[in-house]
């Protein structure tokens, strides 16, 4: 599943700017899961003043980077008055509908205005945003569709897509939305309802709503899972295992048994304990910005609904506006001036760190840009400063090992950044899939109050480079700094412990987790003398801890002999508290003998059945 196909070139259609414009391999059925149009009707590109060249200045010194610039070729602007918008949303997602693996990444920008006629088909690396400052500013009568026909069906690989800052008046009423992990939907109005299923109701294992208005109906179906937060639904129909709702209006009434199918399987909480809104690009008359959503506390509803929303914004001057090509030491000089990064859509190879050392900065990622760490680097690592912002970027595992892939905050942090937080927004994980990966931990968290709102930290299962030991990576998430807040936590198929939460006073919303699929035998995952590592394991040393909504499932399917002696496991005291836990054998690959430490059903057979606690301890 991989693409060869080239970018377009600079003078493609599609990619053209003027300086007066801003311009699969197949999972078991069982298991969880271009070049542009014609130039007369080419849609603008965003332009601004180029960036300056690298080239020595004076003795030998080289010259500063200027901030803003061209957003390159696979950032495609659209206006209302562009002629053939269809064809080129066609064009793309012919590329990239079953393209989960390839090299192609793609912005699609909407200029405010009304646009009708549309259907935005959404494949693999693929976001679509207006560019108001609301929602309504931009409009598409139409649809904005993600359905899983390239997969026979089966909605569960549906990752790596985004819609975000538009508003949507779809032709049946309703909208669908049928994707997997890592496809948020985020600042959006549904004058309609919204169907999170694929055409004719097959697996599909979401997913992530935030910040978002749907004036109708949101009808699951066949989703296992699914988090919203800080939004408006005029209606819920249904879940399978596990809906988890934070501050959302029009969220169904909690409900969640204690033992068997959870029916209904609602954990509802009235507020969220502290929020913050990804960044996004917009514009201010004929010139970009970029919007900071200003924190929340106890949050509820939209952001976006009484006028302009709270916050501040950086002009694109302040951002150095990176291209794939763009090497680790250009985009470290960037950030030692004191620019902000905005990563284009790509692949960003990296030989050293990114190293984000200054208060505020922001790192924003278009259209999935992706970093590659070579030679066993780290990718990225964040000081410990108040208010970095790292959203909508990927992080793809390269073929020698890196101790560490994402370090926010060095070992050892401890200063307070409760009034300013850290936060990690649509930043992606992946080790393996498209190509052989390896790395002991995914991403550490040193920094204390950081806010870790909607992360896909995976371990692939499936495609290229994937093997117990080929893809090996330990840990998923380990969180030593205190006080950090996770919404929508989703972490998958580690060969150890999953997450790994080290830090005081830590609190989950929302967790979504597989075991390893490929364990060859019971002593491949033996903890000492418990049989496996818990999907969320909470120090032993910790005395305050609290989640809610988190479920656990197993698919041994290389040995489904395999016994899991827990899904959770944590420290039994008065200060550590879960609220509706739930582990599941997938067909019976595998089963669990307990929910959290010693306490929960078994699960058994090969129906499916969740085995589920309401509160513990």
């Amino acid at each position: 599943m991989t693409s060869d196909s080239p970018a377009p070139s600079a003078s493609s259609p599609g990619s053209s700017s003027s300086a007066s414009s801003p311009r699969p391999s197949q999972l078991p059925a069982v298991g969880r899961r271009a070049v542009i149009g014609a130039a007369a009707a080419a849609p603008v590109l965003a332009a601004l003043p180029a960036t300056a060249s690298a080239s020595p200045g004076h003795r030998g010194r080289p010259r500063r980077l200027k901030g803003g610039g061209d957003l390159g070729p696979n950032v495609i602007v659209f206006d209302p008055s562009t002629r053939n918008v269809q064809a080129r949303l066609d064009e793309v997602f012919a590329r990239q509908e079953s393209d989960q693996f390839g090299p192609g990444r793609y912005q699609f920008l909407f200029k405010p205005g009304t646009y009708r006629g549309l259907n935005a088909q959404i494949g693999f690396y693929t976001s679509i945003s207006g560019l108001g400052l609301s929602p309504d500013d931009t409009t598409l009568h139409g649809d904005i569709t993600v359905d899983a026909g390239w997969f026979d069906g089966n909605a569960t690989q549906n990752f790596w897509r985004s819609a975000e800052n538009l508003a949507v008046v779809p032709v049946s009423g309703t909208n669908r939305w049928a994707v997997a992990q890592a496809a948020p939907f985020r600042r959006m109005h549904v004058r309609g309802g919204l169907n999170l299923a694929p055409d004719g109701y097959g697996w599909a294992s979401g997913g992530y709503i935030a910040d978002s208005r749907i004036d109708g109906t949101v009808g699951p179906y066949s989703q296992q899972q699914w988090y919203t937060r800080d939004s408006s639904v005029g209606g819920w129909t249904n879940g399978v295992w596990n809906m988890v709702f934070s501050g959302v209006q029009g969220a169904p009434d909690q409900g969640f048994p204690d033992q068997g199918f959870p029916d209904p399987p609602y954990t509802t909480l009235d507020t969220t304990p502290r929020s913050r809104e990804k960044p996004f690009l917009y514009l201010d008359g004929d010139r970009y910005r970029v919007f900071l959503p200003a924190l929340r506390t106890d949050a509820r509803g939209v952001t976006w609904g009484n006028g302009t929303p709270r916050g501040t914004s950086l002009a694109l001057e302040r951002f150095y506006v990176a291209r794939p090509g763009d090497s680790a030491a250009t985009l470290n000089r960037a950030l030692d001036q004191g620019l902000h990064l905005l990563l284009t859509p790509g692949i960003y190879h990296v030989d050293r760190p990114l190293r984000v050392n200054r208060p505020n900065t922001v790192v924003l990622g278009l259209g999935y840009a992706t970093l590659i760490p070579d030679h066993g680097v780290t990718a990225m690592r964040v000081a410990d400063v108040d208010g970095v912002r790292l959203a909508g970027f990927l992080i793809d595992a390269g073929t020698v090992n890196s101790p560490v892939l994402l370090e926010v905050g060095p070992r050892g942090a401890s200063r307070n950044h409760s009034a300013n937080p850290i936060t990690v927004q649509d930043v992606f994980i992946r080790i393996g899939g498209a190509g052989p990966g390896r790395a002991t931990t995914s991403m550490v968290v040193n920094a204390r109050h950081t806010l870790i709102d909607h992360t896909w930290v995976w371990r692939a299962d499936h495609g290229d480079g994937v093997g117990w030991e080929t893809n090996r990576c330990d840990y998923g998430v380990v969180v030593n700094g205190h006080d950090v807040l996770a919404t929508g936590l989703f972490v998958e198929h580690f060969n150890k412990y999953d997450v790994q939460w080290n830090g005081e006073r830590g609190r989950t919303i929302f967790f979504q987790n597989e075991k390893a699929y490929d364990a060859p035998d019971q002593a491949a995952i033996q903890n000492g003398r418990i049989k496996g590592y818990a999907a969320y394991k909470v120090g032993d040393h910790v005395t305050r801890h609290e989640g809610w909504g988190m479920g656990s499932y197993c698919y041994y399917n290389v040995n489904p002999t395999i016994v899991q002696h827990h899904g959770f496991a944590a420290p039994v005291r008065p200060g550590v508290r879960f609220h509706h836990l739930l582990v599941v054998s997938l067909s019976g690959n595998g089963q669990y003998e307990c929910v959290i430490n010693d306490t929960g059903s078994p699960t058994s057979g090969s129906d499916t059945v969740p085995s589920t606690i309401v509160s513990y301890p």
